[in-house]
Parts: C-alpha cells; sequence; structure tokens
C-alpha cells in the first residue's frame, strides 16, 4: 500500500433513541459504525461496499466533518481531525472534500453553475483571488467535460450525468489531496454512469487524488478501487485488493454479494451457483452477539454466536503471500481460502 494519507482507527458512531415530548429519554441507540479501521494510501482508490444501511455513507459524513464520531480517530497526515474545530479544522477540510450521491438535492436550484462550482472560493478566499474566480470556475467547467460557456445556467438546465460533473468539479474547486466520494453514480443511469466513473479515473491522475468509493455495485468498485473493504452492519468484515477480494473471497457475505453481480456471459452464468442469504439484515439498535452475520450465514455454530471474529489475516497466511492472504472477519476464513472461488 502506498504511504496512508488517511488512517481510521476505532470510529464509532451512535444515534441515541430518545422516548418523551418535553422530557425526553435516552432508551437506546443506533449503531450506525462500530469500530471501523482502515487506511487509504495516496494517490489510492480504496472502495467501500456493502447493502444498504450498513454505515458507508456515515463513515463519509465523519471524514468530512458532517457528522461526529461517538469515539474513535481519523487522522488526516498524521494529525487527529476529530479534535480539530475551528480555524484548524476549516483548514484541513480544504484537503478532504465530498461528491455526494444524488446530483438533484446536492446542488441549490437557486444559484448558478458559476456561484456553486465557487461557493468554495467564498468560504475559502485566500483559495483563489476575487477577480480570478470566474476564470477558474469556467476551467472546471471544462476539465469536468462541460461548456465555459455554462457558468450562468442553472441546474435545471442540465441531465443527471451534467449535474454530477458539477458537483465533482465543486469538489475540486480548492484542489483537495481526498475525494470522497458517496455512491456518486447510483443515481445516474448505466451508460452516464461509465463516463462519470472514467472521469473521476482521469481526474486522479491529473490532480494526484485520492478516493474513498463508496458503493452498493461490486462491478463499479471493481473498475475503480486498488483496494476494496465490505461492509456489514456497521462494521468492515473483510479487505484486501481488489484481485483478492473478487477473485478469492475468504468471508461468507463477501461471496453471497459477488454472486449477485450480473454476469453478461451466459455459459459461465449457469456454471455459477447463486448464493441467497436467509432472513433480513438485523436491527443496528439490536445486533447479534458474537458475529454479526451469523443469523444469515449458512456456515454459523455455536462458536459464532459467543465470540466476535477479529477482522485479521488468518494465522495459517499470515508468513505467506497470495490471493488468500488478506483480512477477514470469519472464524472460517481458512476453509473459504482453501477452497473454490466464487
Amino acid at each position: 500500500m502506498p504511504e496512508p494519507i488517511l488512517e481510521v482507527s476505532g470510529l464509532v458512531k451512535h444515534y441515541p433513541l430518545t422516548q418523551g415530548i418535553l422530557f425526553k429519554k435516552q432508551v437506546g441507540a443506533v449503531g450506525a459504525v462500530d469500530g471501523v479501521d482502515f487506511a487509504l494510501g495516496r494517490g489510492e482508490t480504496l472502495g467501500i461496499v456493502g447493502e444498504s444501511g450498513c454505515g458507508k455513507s456515515t463513515v463519509a459524513k465523519m471524514l468530512v466533518s458532517l457528522e461526529r464520531p461517538t469515539a474513535g480517530a481519523i487522522r488526516y497526515k498524521g494529525e487527529d481531525i476529530t479534535r480539530l474545530s475551528g480555524r484548524a479544522l476549516k483548514a484541513v477540510r480544504r484537503n478532504i472534500q465530498m461528491v455526494f450521491q444524488d446530483p438533484y438535492t446536492s446542488l441549490n436550484p437557486r444559484m448558478t453553475v458559476g456561484d456553486i462550482i465557487g461557493e468554495p472560493y467564498e468560504i475559502h478566499p485566500e483559495a483563489a483571488p476575487k477577480g480570478d474566480r470566474r476564470r477558474r470556475v469556467q476551467e472546471l467547467l471544462d476539465v469536468v467535460g462541460l461548456n465555459p460557456e455554462y457558468i450562468n445556467r442553472y441546474p435545471h438546465q442540465f441531465s443527471g450525468g451534467q449535474r454530477q460533473r458539477i458537483g465533482i468539479a465543486r469538489g475540486l474547486a480548492l484542489r483537495p489531496e481526498i475525494i470522497v466520494a458517496d455512491e456518486p453514480v447510483s443515481a445516474l443511469d448505466v451508460s452516464v454512469q461509465a463516463q462519470v466513473v472514467n472521469l473521476l479515473d482521469r481526474l486522479q491522475s491529473e490532480f494526484d487524488l485520492s478516493y474513498l468509493f463508496i458503493a452498493h455495485d461490486l462491478s463499479i468498485v471493481r473498475h475503480i478501487s486498488d483496494r476494496v473493504a465490505v461492509m456489514y452492519l456497521g462494521r468492515i468484515v473483510e479487505t484486501g485488493t481488489e484481485a483478492e477480494i473478487y477473485d478469492h473471497p475468504t468471508h461468507p457475505y463477501t461471496q453471497a454479494l459477488l454472486s449477485a453481480v450480473p454476469v453478461p456471459d451466459p455459459e459461465a452464468r449457469g456454471h455459477r451457483e447463486r448464493i441467497i442469504l436467509s432472513g433480513d439484515v438485523p436491527s443496528p439498535t439490536n445486533v447479534p452477539s458474537g458475529c454479526r452475520f451469523r443469523t444469515r450465514c449458512w456456515k454459523a455454530d455455536e462458536r459464532c454466536a459467543v465470540d466476535v471474529p477479529v477482522l485479521a489475516v488468518p494465522e495459517v497466511f499470515r508468513h505467506t503471500t497470495g490471493p488468500a492472504a488478506h483480512a477477514s472477519a470469519c472464524h472460517f476464513a481458512t476453509e473459504w481460502a482453501t477452497g473454490p472461488a466464487v
């Protein structure tokens, strides 16, 4: 892995559950994120995948300080930004920008494209002289593949893919080092998705960016990511390189997700076994004991109900190399690793 630019350790976010109207009393908590660890290398793309409600977007919001973590640390170049506030936090936020999921709600309909992309310069006036901002906005429009003459148009005059390009241009305005992309193509047509992903790929090389790319579409994540982390019910259950995760998954949840990815080749589709998970995702207010996936896992036994599996490389592979030697939070990771790939 390249030199880490962002390191997350023990990240937790709980939302309180309250009762009462006048005198609210906390009666529980929703564990949206519960002990997440990962690192993002300079110039790298880390993909985070998982079902809806697993905590992916909550992690993204904490990275850009839209949400404050309940516990844990987020270190940018070695400095814990969860402890920062005021001017110190504002300075760091310049370097970690976000591209939001829905291009229809993330752009103010009453602002022109020029005002939307140029708004970061109002918040950080030191980033660009006032007389030079229009030119910079037009340059950003050109960079993301839009006509610079569109600067005075409004969001409703653009398609969904064009709106997302505007959101990307806004994210690039302050020349950040990290872009957090929270499902940036999920609201777009399939043909437009490919265009936006290819644009992000090109911009990464051009601006030397590091990406945290969040999605539930595993085929898109594979196309753009160097490493992948799989989340389930607030925790990362498996992490490794793109090849390790997709060609040799060692966690049953990852195997189930990959088995659901559409395969265009009918012959290959016929040779692949589809894994249908039983039951629903447990409520984050009442997570299962032991392994959180055990209520839907076909391999679970008594140990899974008691012992919490640790996200680590299985002992037998710890001093070896190969596709199986990556971290997985499963008591049976060794057996999955030695079996056939999905």
